[in-house]
């Protein structure tokens, strides 16, 4: 069954995949209107492996059941998490590092780029297939599937004063997008990131999103206050194959 919700930014009604539920995105105030499934990807594996090492944007751990994300293994509580997110999507962290019976983790909770840890007992690990490398200077998403490039298409980014933040950050919600949209197009990618450098006087949200567009012609440039857009084609194939827990490299 499909949930609205009303966006905390943008007063606009988003559907999650499969679960339904709206996003306090940063809004793109300057779109004028005109350019699937939340594992996909994921192959649960039975237990928590012990060796230390995780390999390069492959592996993410589901939530199992309500835990803390910490600074630290057993270090500092961040936040308390469950197993949806606040959109109400599977909460699927991507891991990043691996310390005893700790997973390090990225989270929507911590500021960029940073690790949060979890017990590793608390999830479950899922190989990932996908990673997506954006090169903020070429304007571009290289779609990689095993290491091998599969997709490629070009995105808009954000204006030199409100710069897309470079980073490793993770997909944590894959968003269709209701009706009568101008602003986030078909769908949307909701990733770890925020917009640290926001205008002055800006009462909407910070979160950063992968989304696609009506302002077609905006794909290429510096238009935004931080997202980065894309044409509603190549946002469809994305939400054919990336899901929660996919990483996403973003650099200058």
């Amino acid at each position: 069954m499909t949930r609205r919700r009303t966006l905390a930014a943008c007063v606009l009604a988003l559907t999650l995949v499969a679960a339904g539920a709206g996003l306090a995105l940063l809004r793109e105030d300057d779109a004028p209107g005109g350019d699937a499934s939340t594992s996909a990807g994921q192959t649960p594996q039975p237990r928590v492996p012990a060796a230390p090492r995780v390999p390069d944007g492959t592996l993410a751990a589901r939530v199992l059941r309500r835990t803390q994300l910490r600074a630290s293994p057993g270090g500092r509580v961040v936040r308390a998490i469950g197993t949806t997110t606040d959109y109400e999507s599977a909460r699927v962290l991507a891991v990043v590092q691996r310390r005893g019976e700790w997973l390090g983790v990225l989270s929507d909770h911590v500021p960029n780029s940073r690790t949060a840890w979890i017990p590793a007992d608390s999830a479950e690990l899922v190989q990932m297939a996908y990673r997506l490398d954006v090169d903020l200077s070429a304007r571009r998403v290289l779609v990689r599937r095993e290491g091998r490039v599969v997709f490629r298409f070009k995105i808009a980014v954000g204006r030199a004063n409100t710069a897309t933040p470079t980073g490793r950050f993770a997909v944590t919600d894959a968003l269709r997008i209701g009706a009568g949209s101008n602003v986030y197009g078909c769908c949307a990618l909701a990733l770890t990131a925020s917009q640290p450098n926001l205008p002055q006087g800006w009462g909407g949200g910070d979160r950063i999103a992968l989304h696609g567009t009506s302002a077609t012609g905006s794909i290429g440039s510096a238009a935004s206050y931080g997202c980065m857009r894309a044409s509603d084609i190549s946002m469809r194939w994305l939400m054919k194959h990336i899901g929660p827990g996919v990483q996403v490299r973003v650099r200058a």
